[in-house]
């Protein structure tokens, strides 16, 4: 049930203040307002002049940290973030967490739980998981905060992370293709940014009212400077300038081709694609007139056997290609397949290496015997 802003307010900015806080955010931005910040957090640490209130905050480019003392000086930095027009508060002290929302009509949704002692990982480990991005991060009040989808931004977070150079700066621009509702979009840029990294970042989706819906959803996190969203196919949305990092996050069929070919035409530094849905060169195998050829017919005997025969001589062509074009390709498990059984992802790394002989034939190999033509392979045509 909705409380009056100002009381709620008020219970915040005593947790803040307790000398139990071990952790608060404060993100997003009311409806009309814009805060001058577009996060803020604030955790207790011990310095050598004693214990401060460390506060971090982010314009959406770069990090600003700064140590406040204890009594009128926290008072006064606890009072002016508070007054800022956050859409957002996650409090959490040693005995409790509370988590605010501040309607569309003003007024505050609050959420409060008693502090429960964490989970143990598996193989016996009592301690809590280290989550890329915190499972308390007010993100997750707008794009939905299942355990199933923590877990999936978690691992694709992960992947993000091994894909990228640990001393990567500078402006980093990323695009998304076929983005869908974005929840990996905006997880992905929460994460870039945290990194201290000034990223701009694109969502491409066919479909215009997800293109409203995540616009709108931009505008209310406070990222729409930069985080957009365009309507567009893959293959020919309008997207200036050309990107450094590609996404494709499971892209049905052949549009996870249609998302690696327009990624080599802007020669991007790095791509993560996690394939969906392989019916092209399934359908090719079934089309063949002659059998299989030996000894493996036995692959493609049985209907279900020859679909994920499929599935797999798709991804391997398609990091087969990668190669043949300049790029260091891996396909990786992103997500445990408990969760999903699409959980193959391509990451791929542009090193501009020309392929060698033997990798040219390798590939051509592999097709010509299976009598098959990637989509991939068609849309490179031509390209050097």
């Amino acid at each position: 049930m909705p409380e009056p802003l100002d009381a709620a307010l008020s219970e915040v900015r005593a947790l803040l203040l307790d000398p139990a806080l071990t952790r608060a955010v404060a993100a997003g931005r009311r409806r009309g307002q814009r805060p001058s910040v577009v996060r803020a957090e604030l955790r207790p640490v011990t310095l050598k002049g004693g214990p401060r209130l460390q506060i971090s905050t982010s314009d959406g480019a770069r990090p600003y940290t700064r140590n406040v003392a204890p009594g009128t000086e926290a008072d006064v930095a606890v009072d002016a973030l508070l007054a800022e027009p956050f859409g957002n508060w996650h409090v959490e002290t040693a005995g409790s967490t509370l988590q605010l929302r501040v309607t569309k009509s003003g007024e505050a949704q609050v959420h409060r739980a008693a502090a429960s002692r964490p989970a143990p990982e598996p193989g016996g480990h009592d301690r809590a998981k280290d989550w890329l991005l915190d499972p308390g991060d007010p993100i997750f009040a707008e794009i939905g905060g299942s355990a199933a989808k923590r877990r999936q931004v978690d691992a694709f977070l992960r992947a993000l992370a091994a894909t990228l150079p640990d001393d990567l700066t500078g402006p980093l621009r990323v695009v998304d293709l076929g983005c869908g509702n974005a929840y990996l979009t905006f997880a992905a840029h929460r994460y870039l940014t945290q990194r201290g990294l000034d990223v701009t970042l694109v969502g491409v989706d066919v479909r215009e009212d997800q293109r409203q819906r995540n616009t709108e959803l931009a505008e209310r996190l406070g990222w729409a400077d930069r985080v957009s969203f365009v309507a567009g196919t893959i293959a020919d949305a309008q997207v200036e300038p050309a990107p450094d990092l590609v996404l494709a996050l499971h892209a049905c069929d052949t549009a996870t081709d249609e998302a690696l070919a327009r990624a080599l035409r802007w020669d991007a530094r790095w791509v993560l694609a996690a394939p969906c849905c392989h019916h092209d060169v399934a359908a090719q195998l079934r089309a063949r007139p002659a059998p299989a050829p030996a000894p493996y017919e036995l692959l493609t005997r049985q209907g279900i056997l020859r679909e994920r025969f499929a599935d797999v001589l798709t991804d391997a062509l398609r990091a087969g290609l990668l190669r043949l074009h300049g790029y260091r390709a891996e396909v990786v498990e992103f997500v445990d397949s408990r969760h999903t059984p699409r959980n193959l992802l391509i990451r791929a790394r542009r090193t501009g290496s020309a392929p060698t002989g033997d990798q040219r034939a390798e590939y051509r190999q592999l097709v010509d015997q299976w009598g098959v033509t990637p989509r991939l392979e068609t849309l490179l045509a031509g390209r050097s």
